[in-house]
């Protein structure tokens, strides 16, 4: 992963506006992540098989339950201005109506229902802290995180009820545990079939 320090110390709408240009600019490899954690653009590598076969399988679950309203994606930038953030997380389940209504090529995180991110190497301390500390902050209900390089061995962990830039866990276990999902999902979801890797 590489990175693009930008100063943020005194960050203002302008400061933000810079370092979404930047962000926009930024001439990735095809295949590649580009986001703003913490004031800091940053280049992700294209993820992994067992990496996209998660996503595939998580997605398929959620598209049963959701309204047709709402949308699942896998390139939807989530931007938490107030934490110099702007991710792209690895599902975002948010209603159609506020990306049609966004000019911007990126939403406010609030926006979103549920977010889900599959840790990579490269990036699992992201998702574990300041993603979702970011996620929390903006009032996102639901964290999913599939972490495939967890310490103890694979683990998914269910975060909800987010206050301040804290979530409480609500369900968490190994790959092979199902996950249950509350309303407005109301589902659980099978990980039994989450490759290792």
């Amino acid at each position: 992963m590489s990175a693009l320090t930008v100063d943020h110390s005194t960050a203002s709408g302008h400061e933000w506006d810079g370092l979404v240009r930047i962000w926009e600019e930024t001439d990735a490899p095809e295949g590649c992540k580009v986001e703003i954690i913490e004031g800091i653009v940053t280049v992700a590598p294209p993820p992994s098989n067992a990496h996209n076969d998660i996503a595939d399988l998580v997605q398929r679950e959620l598209y049963q339950v959701i309204p047709r309203s709402w949308g699942i994606y896998q390139t939807l930038g989530t931007a938490v201005p107030s934490r110099d953030g702007l991710y792209i997380p690895d599902i975002a389940v948010a209603p159609k109506e506020a990306l049609r209504s966004e000019p911007r090529g990126y939403v406010l995180a609030a926006a979103a229902e549920l977010v889900v991110e599959i840790t990579s190497k490269s990036n699992a301390s992201h998702d574990r802290i300041k993603k979702a500390a970011g996620y929390a902050q903006a009032g996102v209900p639901f964290y999913l995180l599939v972490d495939n390089f967890a310490p103890g061995g694979p683990t998914i962990t269910l975060y909800g009820e987010p206050q301040g830039d804290v979530y409480r866990v609500l369900q968490a276990g190994k790959f092979g545990d199902a996950i249950a999902l509350p309303e407005p999902f109301g589902f659980e979801l099978d990980t039994s079939e989450f490759p290792v890797g």
